[in-house]
């Protein structure tokens, strides 16, 4: 996605470790403008799927993923990353290993609000090692729902994580497919 793409070129920083920080427009502070295309993008993508329902992670993916489930007019469930007192009755859960936080997370979400009848699209900001994505995909399956699709707004396609959700046949749409990043000389290549 072009739009998304140039954005990154303009505001984003290559840091050292392969990270790319776009807390500018992204995932700190948030251009919902650009939020707005993006969502009309993954519309389009997955016209052809019964998605009723769109599932992130806390935090960085939720601003996206509200927009995403306004273009498809369904709700938002987003898994928490701990548990809290007011979080009641049963819940799914995984572990979910953070590449930028380098931390493991227990992460949850309650069967009230993930079913069998449930057809999910995942949503995310990033797509790196694909441990979240993983984790998000093991409570659909857990839940007995199905998975139409992942819809990732920067995937760092030098590392495995799109491979291995590609390897599986899910269905993956990244707006924006970094190939290589150079903290040197904060040059990004994208595919």
């Amino acid at each position: 996605m072009k739009i998304l793409e140039d954005r990154i070129r303009k505001d984003g920083v290559v840091k050292p470790g392969n990270v790319l920080k776009v807390d500018s427009f992204l995932n700190h502070r948030m251009d919902v403008s650009l939020f707005r295309e993006m969502g009309k993008e993954w519309k389009r993508l997955f016209a052809d799927c019964p998605i009723n329902k769109i599932l992130t992670i806390e935090a960085s993916g939720i601003g996206i993923a509200c927009i995403v489930a306004e273009q498809f007019d369904v709700p938002v469930v987003f898994a928490k990353k701990s548990q809290s007192i007011n979080l009641d009755g049963e819940m799914y859960t995984t572990k979910i290993e953070s590449f930028t936080h380098k931390k493991t997370y227990d992460v949850i979400v309650s069967k009230k609000f993930l079913s069998a009848d449930d057809h999910v699209l995942v949503i995310d900001d990033f797509l790196a090692n694909g441990c979240a994505i993983n984790g998000l995909i093991e409570l659909i399956d857990e839940a007995g729902a199905t998975l139409e699709g992942v819809g990732i707004a920067i995937e760092k396609g030098f590392q495995q994580g799109g491979k291995l959700i590609r390897d599986k046949g899910i269905r993956l749409e990244s707006l924006a497919i970094v190939e290589s990043m150079n903290d040197e000389t904060g040059e990004i290549v994208f595919r």
